[in-house]
């Protein structure tokens, strides 16, 4: 784990002011889902929070020293039916705080909701939490220009979708959070899940339209991983095509779900690679 360079989270957000768009109750209380038989990552425990109904943000800042102005919206992983909330949220904010960059957690809803798509409910939370951030960036002394998105396995497919999906709502506006743009400034995607479909040659999936405009794009995964290393190469490649300044890494093991906890496998540094990514697009440099 990366040394605490930041202060305490503040208290959570709620993600809408009011209604949660769809939501009609009856999906159970909050909780962490893990019990006696649950893996572990590294020898440590993962909370699996289930049954999120009431999104939210939790910001995580830097020390004031350290500041970039730069920050970026978390979406743990879990399949679109739970939230690996420290393993893939609370860890990755005190990783980002270290290198000067404000994390924003992201309590999206799961499981995915009866009769939608597995990620209706949680794009919706995604578009909201980008155009929020954004509102309040002179509040929050962030720079409203370099605001990105950071996803693990399922949040990955959910921060892709977010980075292509930014034209319109896919929800009624509320207030004036929802008339900015949220389109994230880019994109970091760690093993990231259902980019493409197998059965259609990976061809990447259809709720992801790549055009030039989707933003620069990281990407990290491991050959071993049960997603398959397609899922991210293919994507890569429509990137490319596309003219999106993206970069890839690939490892040849790791599997998945390993977070950022430091393992013997080389794919567990991709935060070093992560951070001189942005070095190099110039997202750590503050703004004088």
């Amino acid at each position: 784990m990366p040394h605490r360079t930041s202060a305490a989270p503040a208290a959570p957000i709620p993600l809408w002011p009011n209604a949660v768009p769809g939501e009609k109750g009856g999906i159970g209380e909050e909780k962490d889902t893990s019990g006696p038989k649950s893996g572990t990552v590294q020898g440590k425990s993962v909370i699996r929070l289930g049954n999120v109904s009431k999104p939210t943000l939790t910001v995580y800042r830097p020390a004031k020293d350290k500041d970039t102005g730069a920050s970026v919206i978390i979406c743990p992983g879990g399949g679109y039916n739970i939230l690996a909330y420290d393993l893939e949220g609370s860890e990755i904010c005190d990783w980002l705080n270290s290198i000067g960059v404000t994390g924003v957690l992201l309590k999206y809803r799961v499981p995915k909701r009866p009769g939608l798509e597995k990620h209706t409910a949680a794009l919706q939370d995604a578009q909201r939490a980008v155009g929020l951030v954004r509102t309040r960036a002179t509040e929050w002394g962030l720079d409203p220009k370099r605001i990105g998105i950071l996803g693990f396995s399922a949040g990955g497919h959910l921060a892709a979708a977010a980075c292509n999906n930014f034209d319109k709502r896919s929800y009624e506006p509320v207030d004036a959070a929802d008339q900015v743009s949220c389109r994230p400034d880019f994109a970091v995607l760690i093993y990231p899940a259902y980019l493409t479909v197998k059965e259609q040659g990976d061809k990447v999936s259809p709720e992801l339209p790549i055009t030039p405009n989707t933003p620069p794009t990281f990407l990290a995964m491991t050959q071993d991983d049960g997603v398959r290393v397609e899922s991210a190469l293919f994507y890569y490649l429509a990137l490319k095509t596309a003219k999106v300044p993206s970069e890839i890494h690939l490892y040849p093991t790791g599997g998945h779900g390993y977070g950022l906890r430091p393992s013997q496998h080389a794919v567990t540094t991709w935060p070093k690679r992560a951070e001189e990514w942005m070095q190099v697009r110039g997202l750590l440099t503050p703004v004088k």
